[in-house]
């Protein structure tokens, strides 16, 4: 398989930051997502690509490693110590060994892959050379609304189809793991592991914090001062709220367990915390003028 160079998949310098990288990644992502490209293989593949370069470029560690060692950064350490080992039998007289004109792909070709001789007299590919396959990273975006319900979703990762239920009330930025569901292992060794980030959009009628909402809610300067009904926006629907006489701008009203659900805990919700913004009249007619002035001198 040719080498892929990870920096030029997200298009980046390799003295990016780690911000550039998680940018350069959801861009891209955006745009060759399987799901805005149904039955476009070359898509599909490049997608494949980016998940492997983000997961490798954004963590600190992996990324040392594959500037180090480049294609063979997961197997980086690992030459090291044969390296090492073989500099010590060779200094004590020992025969065979890793010679000092073998390259790196040569040792990598000669551990990991292949049929036939191995290296420090093990067989290529046996089984104490079995490892893990690369970790995925992948990302879903949710209105605040989804994130509130319990529900299926299904997407593609090195194309495969994987559906998972999202529970009700994750968090923005919670990633969750699903084992087994990244990259084959080698040489018999498991597959990697599927992290999956999820992304909730802000949402026009309530803002979260933590389990609870917070919504601003606008009065008619009639129904502040002598008392009235409102309906007010929950996330299941509207609830009809009794306003007292004279309430004042700015006045908090809390509705419980009407905020958002709470993350695996069935039937538990925070709370809605309404505030009453009252609305002045505007474009009054001559008569509410005069009325408005009637009640300035009785004050």
């Amino acid at each position: 398989m040719a080498f892929i160079d990870y920096y030029k998949t997200l298009g980046i310098a390799k003295a990016a930051t780690a911000d550039e990288i998680k940018k350069a990644y959801r861009k891209m992502a955006r745009k060759l997502h399987p799901d805005l490209n149904p039955g476009d293989k070359v898509a599909e593949q490049k997608f494949k690509e980016l998940n492997e370069a983000n997961e490798v470029l954004s963590n600190i560690e992996n990324r040392k490693k594959y500037d180090k060692y480049g294609e063979n950064w997961k197997h980086g350490e690992e030459y090291d110590r044969q390296q090492k080992q073989q500099q010590r039998q060779y200094q004590g007289g020992q025969s065979g060994g890793f010679g000092g004109g073998e390259d790196y792909s040569d040792f990598f070709e000669s551990m990991f892959g292949g049929q036939g001789g191995g290296f420090g007299g093990q067989s290529r590919g046996s089984a104490s050379n079995k490892f893990k396959g690369q970790d995925v990273s992948a990302e879903i975006n949710l209105s605040l609304k989804d994130a509130a319900k319990t529900h299926q979703q299904t997407f593609t990762i090195n194309g495969k189809s994987v559906r998972i239920t999202i529970p009700a009330g994750v968090s923005d930025g919670q990633k969750i793991k699903l084992k087994a569901h990244g990259n084959p292992g080698q040489n018999g060794g498991p597959n990697g592991d599927l992290f999956i980030t999820f992304n909730i959009s802000a949402d026009k009628d309530f803002k979260r914090i933590d389990d609870n909402l917070f919504a601003d809610v606008e009065l008619d300067l009639y129904t502040a001062i002598l008392g009235g009904d409102v309906l007010i926006k929950t996330l299941d629907g509207e609830v009809n709220l009794k306003v007292k006489p004279e309430t004042q701008n700015d006045t908090k009203v809390r509705l419980k367990g009407k905020g958002f659900p709470v993350y695996k805990k069935e039937g538990e919700n925070g709370d809605l915390m309404v505030t009453y913004k009252i609305k002045l009249p505007t474009n009054l007619s001559a008569k509410e003028k005069e009325l408005f002035e009637e009640l300035q001198k009785i004050k």
